[in-house]
């Protein structure tokens, strides 16, 4: 499995503030007056694994990274932009990055009202990571649910979810920073299936966590200096769907686009519950995104969400190198908004 490119410590640093430089230029010349920080990163890892009873492995892992983030401040009106990407091989176009940035923008530059009520929601790939992957990744965590405190814990081989969704845990998938070809102690990596056609298939086990509970690690242990380790996901992989974000957004009357929540974390985690104030997002009226919306909050329950699941996304993107997802349509959340 394929997670090192020799050409990533070829990359010099004058070509890698090349790149930054490129990417704050695009971006305010779309936009003058805002605020930009790019970064540029690449790197390779050497990990090596020794166990008291004669166990090792080794192996050696790139990464390169593009991150752009941008603030325009209108007096008391604030409006955040930003996109990533990362692999294991040297990125030497940014323009994937710098096209979503100025997409932000073009959609933002009227200003629209979100009404507090339940209405259709639409996550793009950023918003899925930051208001329903934490939930669900406390949920398929083996030490929870050996403790007792997963909600889906006595639910193996039972439908949870929507027949739509299927998820993974893929650290196999090639040049992906969160791939790799054993975990932290050692145990293989191997493609986990965590839910099939809304199933659930499976749970994150370390050697530990796995013992205890009378199954074998799916070489998920994961270990931090200083701590033991614990099952962690690696590379996270959603199945995709049918319809075309476009399509998503045509069949909305009245609804949100969530690009990204702030705080969403900070609910009821083992529960499913959410809560987040929507750092950007777009108001949908009559089939077509019309303005950003701003002072507007959406919450509700992962569970709920993906049991009834209106449509999933047919274009997947890969978020932050550890989720590789489409767009979701969810039909009824619920919104509140000041003013």
């Amino acid at each position: 499995m394929a997670i090192f490119d020799p050409a990533v410590e070829a990359v010099s640093i004058k070509k890698m503030i090349g790149l930054g430089e490129d990417m704050i230029t695009v971006v305010t010349g779309h936009t003058p007056g805002i605020m930009c920080e790019a970064g540029v990163s690449r790197g390779v890892i050497v990990v090596r694994i020794f166990n008291s009873r004669g166990g090792q492995a080794d192996y050696r892992k790139s990464f390169f990274g593009l991150d752009i983030e941008g603030n325009l401040i209108n007096e008391t009106d604030m409006l955040f932009v930003g996109e990533s990407e990362s692999s294991c091989h040297p990125l030497s176009d940014p323009k994937k990055v710098t096209d979503m940035v100025l997409r932000q923008l073009d959609l933002a530059k009227n200003r629209a009202r979100a009404p507090t009520k339940q209405i259709p929601v639409v996550f793009t790939a950023n918003g899925v990571a930051s208001a329903l992957i934490m939930p669900l990744m406390s949920a398929f965590n083996g030490k929870i649910v050996l403790e007792g405190a997963s909600p889906i814990g006595d639910k193996l081989g039972k439908i949870v979810f929507d027949k739509k969704f299927s998820l993974r845990d893929d650290p196999m998938v090639a040049y992906r920073p969160g791939s790799r070809p054993c975990d932290d102690e050692g145990v293989a990596s191997q493609r986990t299936p965590l839910v099939k056609k809304g199933v659930v298939a499976g749970f994150l086990y370390d050697l530990q966590t796995a013992a205890l509970a009378g199954t074998k690690s799916t070489g998920n242990g994961s270990r931090g200096r200083g701590g033991l380790p614990a099952p962690a996901a690696s590379a996270l992989v959603v199945t995709p769907g049918k319809a075309t974000f476009d399509e998503m957004v045509q069949d909305i009357k009245e609804g949100l686009v969530v690009e990204q929540l702030m705080g969403a974390e900070q609910g009821n985690i083992l529960g499913g519950d959410f809560s987040g104030n929507v750092l950007l997002g777009f108001k949908i009226e009559s089939g077509k995104i019309v303005g950003r919306v701003k002072d507007t909050m959406v919450s509700g329950n992962v569970y709920k969400i993906l049991k009834d699941i209106a449509a999933i996304g047919s274009e997947t993107r890969w978020v932050g190198g550890f989720l590789q997802t489409p767009p979701f349509y969810c039909t009824g959340l619920s919104v509140s908004s000041k003013g």
